[in-house]
């Protein structure tokens, strides 16, 4: 039984787990109306397999035409259609790619946030190379600005799941303190995990929350303090994790993680695991933040997601709110962090009122509105 664990890297987070089937069975109570606040977070990598230019581009144009198509057939409780969160990695920039992604932004589709892979990088090195994609992605009107100072705001999504150096063979990152250079450089929150069954998975699940003790150190976040009203923190970014479980397949388990593949597609019966994750910010249980993701540039996903497998699952998030009655809300990722800060800060009702709480849209999105 351990050797099976430890080939699927169970050890690294069913400590953390078995805690949170704990708190679901005494999960706080609430009387109001219950909302889901949906994010679809796409590591999305055009040039993905190495790929030419040329093939990126035409990966990029089908999203830019395909995905208003699909998403205008459906909306939300305040009649949103599906909003999707593209983290764009720096290295792979071609002004074409920017400028397409820009045009679903602009059109209420989507916004555009940091993805990065790297390898062998130190503090030095990984700032200037985060500087430098934070002035392209803002010279295309991407990445939203801290309404005082004008500097980038935006969240990020590590490439390879190596957040802060984590992988055992220390391949993919080499910066230990990468969590507080993130910080320094406008980054408010971090939609990395749930990475498992990859090693570098903490053993932190199901929760928003805030990294703990010396965030100088590797794999800083493996600790943290789950985030809840009246209480935040101003010197680190959250840790904005998905759903993550044992669920049934067949006669076994299979790990649920939140990821969509054109060889794994989002089924009703992942919806409504994701769902009853039930997370949410403490003593505010009726707020219920459902934070998945994808890697959508691939042909075989985009095939899935642009096509049925995408209808379904928004077919399937409506039935399983109008049977738990629950109102729906599209969300990008920065709508998502605001609505869990409002949280924070004692805020109720219904969340729409808090999608652009602290952190402002991009400017490309306000000049499309």
């Amino acid at each position: 039984m351990l050797s099976r664990l430890r080939r699927k890297n169970l050890h690294n987070w069913i400590p953390d787990y078995l805690r949170h089937l704990g708190r679901r069975m005494v999960s706080e109570r609430t009387s109001g109306r219950r909302h889901v606040l949906f994010a679809l977070c796409d590591h999305y990598e055009p040039l993905w397999g190495k790929t030419s230019v040329d093939v990126g581009r035409q990966r990029v144009d089908r999203w830019a035409t395909g995905y208003p198509q699909m998403a205008r057939q459906f909306l939300d409780s305040h009649g949103r259609p599906p909003r999707h969160s593209f983290f764009f990695p720096g290295e792979e920039y071609q002004p074409h790619f920017l400028d397409r992604l820009g045009e679903l932004t602009a059109g209420g589709f989507g916004e555009v946030e940091v993805h990065l892979h790297h390898d062998g990088d130190t503090r030095e090195t990984l700032g200037a190379t985060l500087r430098e994609h934070l002035s392209t992605f803002a010279k295309h009107g991407h990445l939203s600005r801290d309404p005082a100072t004008g500097k980038p705001l935006w969240a990020f999504i590590h490439g390879n799941w190596s957040l802060a150096n984590s992988r055992p063979d220390g391949r993919w990152c080499g910066v230990d303190d990468e969590l507080p250079l993130l910080f320094e450089l406008g980054c408010y929150a971090d939609f990395t995990y749930p990475s498992a069954p990859d090693p570098c998975q903490p053993n932190q699940v199901n929760k928003l929350y805030w990294p703990t003790g010396d965030l100088n150190a590797r794999k800083c976040f493996e600790h943290g303090e789950a985030a809840r009203v009246g209480k935040h923190y101003n010197d680190r970014l959250l840790m904005v994790t998905g759903p993550l479980a044992l669920v049934r397949k067949g006669k076994g388990l299979r790990i649920e993680n939140g990821a969509l593949t054109g060889d794994d597609p989002p089924s009703a019966a992942r919806v409504e695991s994701w769902i009853a994750q039930n997370i949410h910010v403490l003593d505010r249980p009726e707020w219920i933040f459902v934070k998945v993701h994808t890697h959508g540039a691939i042909e075989g996903t985009a095939d899935s997601l642009l096509g049925k497998d995408g209808v379904a699952m928004h077919e399937a998030l409506a039935r399983c709110c109008y049977a738990q009655n629950l109102q729906l809300h599209y969300v990008t990722a920065r709508e998502l962090y605001n609505v869990a800060r409002a949280a924070m800060d004692g805020k109720s009702g219904d969340p729409a009122g808090y999608y652009d709480y602290l952190v402002p849209p991009p400017p490309i999105a306000s000049a499309g509105a």
